[in-house]
C-alpha cells in the first residue's frame, strides 16, 4: 500500500486552516487553525506540519471570482504560496476554493458559535484538500506516477 501525505491550507488574512489526509489519500480532516501573526511565524508553523507529517504535496485553496478569474485575494494567496515554497521542499498545488468557507459553515451549523469559529477554517481546508484528493483519484491514470510507493 502506498502512503499518501498531503496538507491542505485555507489561507485567510486572520487565520490559516490546516487539514491533512489519511494514509490512503481518501479522506481529509482538519488538523489546526493557525492564528496569523507575521509571515515568518505563519510559514514556520506550516513548515513544522510538513516535516512532522512528511508531507509530499501542499494544496492551497485559491479564491477565484465567481466567473473563474483571479482577483486581488487570489493574487495574495499565490504570493503566500511563493513565500511558502521558499521554506518547504515539496510541490505546492492550488485548488479553486469558491464557496468552501460557506460550505464549511453549513457543515458546522450544529456546533456552538464559539467552537464553530475555531473549526471553520480547518473545515474549509479539509474541503479544499478533499476536492484535490477526489480530482486526483478520478483523473489518475496508469501513466501517472503515484505520490509515494
Amino acid at each position: 500500500m502506498r502512503v499518501v501525505s498531503v496538507l491542505g491550507l485555507d489561507v485567510g488574512s486572520k487565520r490559516i486552516g490546516v487539514a491533512g489526509c489519511d494514509p490512503t489519500g481518501l479522506i481529509a480532516g482538519g488538523l489546526e487553525t493557525i492564528v496569523r501573526s507575521n509571515l515568518g511565524a505563519d510559514l514556520d508553523a506550516i513548515r513544522r506540519w510538513v516535516e512532522c507529517r512528511r508531507v509530499q504535496t501542499v494544496v492551497i485553496g485559491l479564491p477565484r471570482n465567481m466567473n473563474g478569474s483571479l482577483g486581488p485575494q487570489a493574487h495574495r494567496i499565490q504570493h503566500f504560496g511563493q513565500q511558502l515554497a521558499r521554506v518547504i521542499d515539496v510541490p505546492i498545488d492550488y485548488v479553486d476554493e469558491r464557496l468552501s468557507t460557506v460550505q464549511a459553515g453549513r457543515s458546522l451549523q450544529s456546533v456552538s458559535a464559539t467552537r464553530r469559529k475555531a473549526l471553520i477554517d480547518q473545515q474549509a481546508a479539509a474541503i479544499i484538500l478533499q476536492q484535490w484528493l477526489d480530482i486526483r483519484r478520478c483523473h489518475h491514470s496508469p501513466k501517472q506516477e503515484p505520490l509515494d510507493e
